[in-house]
């Protein structure tokens, strides 16, 4: 692969991303997705093995299957859905916005996240020899008529045992398309987003605090590892490191 500089990057919120680390882009279409994107390394969620997966322009990484819902659900879904969603909401990207994703080995990049990883889980040695990130930019919500859009990341990284998950919020402006209830002219009101994680069945699932409330608005200024914006997560057996934090408050894990 392509090796690219990522000189200073390390000291950015967002991992690298765009046409010229040569991402490729969902279709510009309301509720739509990737094709089935076949990875090269094994990704463990809740102890199940994966070799695929979908980036959902309504905020959500899926394994199995495409998600085309844009009024997310609260956390757990009980009906076999198995996803990452850092931002589950109404995106309309055919009004302003690109998602973005790759799935990478570059070795610069593979030091970046396994600093983080170590940084973030420092009872055990991680070595990343796998990363995807997948970005969503400046993208607005369904039935805009105003210029608010989110810019947000997931980053999924393995060393084909051990999985991880940051999820990075550079800004987040919106929070609910017009379909769910939003107001058009502000992106709040209605059903707001959701975010966190979920395996399809009673137990096994996580809801960033605020997910369902309009106080996900904040989620670019929380954190559990003591860094605005960013959450970091073991996946392969699910571990919050530090329980979870939230606005100052500390809460045990689900």
């Amino acid at each position: 692969m392509t090796s690219v500089s990522f000189l200073n990057s390390s000291d950015t919120l967002l991992y690298p991303y765009g046409p010229k680390f040569q991402d490729r882009s969902t279709p510009k279409a309301d509720d739509g997705a990737s094709p089935q994107i076949s990875i090269s390394e094994s990704f463990y969620f809740y102890a199940k093995r994966y070799q695929s997966l979908y980036v959902n322009n309504n905020g959500v990484l899926s394994f199995g299957k495409p998600v085309s819902q844009f009024t997310p659900d609260p956390f757990p879904l009980t009906d076999g859905r198995s996803f990452v969603a850092p931002f589950w909401a109404d995106v309309d990207n055919r009004i302003t916005g690109t998602v973005y994703y790759r799935e990478s080995q570059d070795e610069q990049l593979l030091q970046r996240v396994t600093a983080d990883i170590d940084a973030y889980f420092p009872s055990g040695k991680f070595t990343a020899t796998w990363v995807f990130v997948a970005t969503w930019d400046q993208v607005a919500f369904y039935g805009s008529l105003s210029s608010k859009v989110n810019t947000f990341q997931a980053v999924l990284t393995s060393n084909g045992e051990l999985s991880f998950v940051l999820l990075n919020y550079q800004d987040i402006q919106w929070i609910s398309g017009q379909a769910s209830g939003g107001d058009a002219h502000t992106g709040l009101g209605g059903t707001p987003a959701q975010a966190g994680f979920n395996n399809g069945d009673a137990e096994n699932y996580f809801n960033i605090p605020g997910s369902w409330s309009p106080s996900i608005i904040n989620i670019s200024s929380t954190s559990n590892i003591m860094r605005p914006g960013r959450w970091a997560f073991e996946v392969d057996i699910f571990y919050v490191p530090n329980g979870c934090v939230f606005k100052g408050t500390w809460n045990t894990p689900q």
